[in-house]
């Protein structure tokens, strides 16, 4: 499957360029990614919640960059396996100035098998663009500081995504590499007391209320009803 595409993001080509290949932007911003484990050069261990309808479910994979040209294009690999199927992809990134912006231009070569598979290729197609689409608009997020900074479960430098979040990402030079071993993951969102509390409370009603109704039923079955 061949999906190919383009995006405007309102960063300067070195900034995108130095976003799209920092693991702790990445992980906030790939849609779906839970978290990214660094193996080795530009390379990492990903696990990602995914699907196409119904079909959803957990994989577990890799990430890799390679022929990195920067800052105007760069390769990407990915491959992972989980219960809907498995994936591998191949996509070529390029980038170019557009009116003090960013024009990422990409193409990919997806191979899809398993459950997964079956589903049509128009539909597989759409939901390819429709994630590339939110990927790259959270990227363009990201750069502006709009996101909440990744957390780094390593001793090393922290990349440039771990700096505040209230001011731009990415406006101190390139990204230090991670040492190997380096995991970054996606921050839980702060849980809600009272809403978990009032959702908690229709839950229990709603419950009561189909017991209750069952116990009807079930009486007037049996009485013959």
């Amino acid at each position: 499957m061949k999906i190919s595409g383009d995006a405007t993001l309102r960063a300067p080509v070195d900034r995108v360029y130095e976003a799209l290949v920092d693991p702790g932007v990445l992980v906030r911003t790939l849609p779906g990614c839970r978290r990214l484990e660094q193996v080795g050069d530009d390379t990492y261990r990903a696990t990602v919640l995914a699907g196409v309808g119904s079909i959803k479910g957990t994989f577990a994979g890799e990430v890799r960059l390679t022929d990195r040209e920067a800052p105007h294009s760069f390769t990407l690999h990915a491959s992972g396996a989980g219960g809907p199927g498995t994936v591998s992809a191949v996509a070529r990134v390029s980038l170019a100035d557009a009116d003090g912006g960013t024009l990422l231009r990409y193409d990919a070569d997806a191979t899809v098998g398993g459950v997964i598979g079956g589903v049509g290729q128009r539909m597989l197609t759409g939901v390819a663009r429709r994630t590339a689409d939110e990927f790259f608009a959270a990227v363009d997020r990201a750069i502006a500081g709009d996101l909440a900074p990744a957390s780094s479960m390593s001793g090393g430098a922290p990349s440039l995504s771990e700096t505040d979040s209230r001011v731009p990402l990415l406006t101190t030079g390139a990204v230090e590499r991670a040492p190997e071993g380096t995991v970054w993951t996606v921050p839980e969102p702060p849980v809600d007391l009272a809403r978990q509390r009032m959702r908690d409370l229709l839950v229990g009603a709603v419950l009561g209320a189909v017991i209750a109704l069952l116990g009807v039923l079930i009486g007037a079955i049996v009485a013959g009803w």
